[in-house]
């Protein structure tokens, strides 16, 4: 048990005014993160069956989803960063499809254009990377977050930057002039003479 002395220690550190502050910007802040995760029907609906708010709930998942990934616990590091790049997106995505607007859906094909890019460069260089790369799902998990986050939206930036100048360009490159055994008159010829279509419609 505590002693009075004990619990007077404890009680002027709580009464502190920068614990006082501190706790008031952490109330503050979730609150903040419980409004906008109260736009989600889903956990809405799963904080009514639990009992469990919603902030905490999606706090205990980030924090077990980082040790999972910083510790790559049971080797769920890949999954647990693959699912976070895909699951929430994905449900993003299917509520950009339902609603009217089109900006919301030109920011999640912008994003799976990239997220789906990268994936394929990681698929073939993945053992060299794990190699060389340590807490490689770290860094993946923080760039995919990056990626898809509204505040920093770096999928159109990737896009717009990187993937977009090099599509473009293949795109707008000349195609080969066809090479013809036809003569330099010949030629000629057949480009003075008007085609069928031209003709059909002169009679």
């Amino acid at each position: 048990m505590s002693t009075p002395q004990a619990q007077q220690i404890t009680q002027n550190f709580l009464n502190h005014p920068y614990v006082q502050q501190v706790q008031k910007t952490a109330q503050g802040q979730l609150n903040s993160l419980d409004a906008e995760l109260n736009k989600f029907p889903i956990l809405r609906d799963i904080e009514k069956k639990t009992n469990v708010p919603k902030a905490y709930g999606v706090l205990a998942l980030g924090a077990s989803a980082v040790l999972l990934i910083f510790f790559n616990l049971f080797g769920l590091a890949g999954a647990v960063s693959n699912l976070i790049g895909w699951g929430l997106p994905a449900y993003l995505s299917i509520k950009a499809i339902e609603t009217p607007s089109t900006n919301d859906d030109k920011q999640w094909l912008t994003y799976w254009v990239v997220f789906g890019t990268f994936n394929l460069i990681e698929s073939f260089a993945i053992r060299p990377i794990l190699y060389w790369i340590p807490l490689y799902y770290v860094f993946k998990t923080v760039f995919t977050i990056w990626l898809f986050l509204p505040a920093t939206r770096g999928a159109e930036v990737l896009y717009f930057n990187v993937i977009r100048p090099f599509v473009v360009k293949g795109a707008s490159r000349p195609a080969a002039p066809a090479t013809s055994s036809f003569s330099t008159s010949s030629t000629g010829a057949a480009a003075a003479a008007p085609s069928s279509f031209e003709h059909e419609k002169t009679l």
